[in-house]
């Protein structure tokens, strides 16, 4: 977080290719396409991510532009959701059902493959309770001078934006380096990644 309120915490990118003519409704669909939707029913593991508003991650729709366009900043976030098992707790919680099924037996051991049921059942039963851990990282994008500010310095974080970015907006974020900020006479400091030929002019 930061780049909305608080103190800013962010890496700076330029962004690289062609951006189209009226491409204020073309980034309103390409968001909306690549928004955060909500599952219909129950996940497992696995992660889920979308666009979400800045203002409030329940926000997936950017049909108001006036909510997400600043001109010349687009803001938004990818929100992440992942459901994880308290690992300590789970690992006994298996122990104790395989003694229960021992018991009703008279057996002293469970076999793997009654194990591993056991395992499944109780990982698709806490899943199904869990609530997931949503993690939320912002993007301020200056399309106009063609560079963003991405809201973490996390590398992981960092590289699932980008990929994301480019999957719906079909351009590059590449990483600013300091050195960037001064032109080779070491005169003033350039903050146009794409320059205006790739901007494309007004929309």
């Amino acid at each position: 977080m930061g780049l909305w309120k608080g103190a800013v915490t962010a890496r700076r990118y330029r962004v690289v290719g062609q951006v189209p003519q009226g491409w204020r409704e073309a980034w309103r669909e390409r968001l909306d396409a690549m928004a955060f939707r909500e599952p219909t029913g129950t996940t497992g593991k696995e992660e889920l991510e979308g666009w979400v508003q800045i203002h409030n991650l329940l926000d997936t729709s950017f049909s108001r532009m006036d909510r997400w366009l600043y001109d010349p900043f687009a803001v938004f976030a990818l929100r992440v959701d992942k459901k994880t098992l308290p690992a300590k707790l789970f690992s006994a919680t298996v122990e104790k059902r395989c003694e229960a099924w021992c018991a009703e037996r008279g057996t002293e051991k469970v076999p793997a493959a009654v194990k591993r049921e056991i395992k499944e059942q109780l990982e698709e039963e806490w899943l199904a309770r869990a609530l997931p851990r949503v993690t939320l990282v912002e993007v301020s994008w200056n399309v106009r001078d063609g560079w963003a500010l991405v809201g973490t310095t996390s590398e992981k974080a960092c590289d699932r934006v980008r990929t994301r970015f480019h999957r719906t907006f079909g351009l590059e974020l590449q990483p600013w380096s300091p050195l960037d900020f001064v032109e080779d006479a070491g005169t003033r400091s350039s903050l146009v990644a794409s320059g205006p030929s790739a901007f494309g002019g007004e929309a």
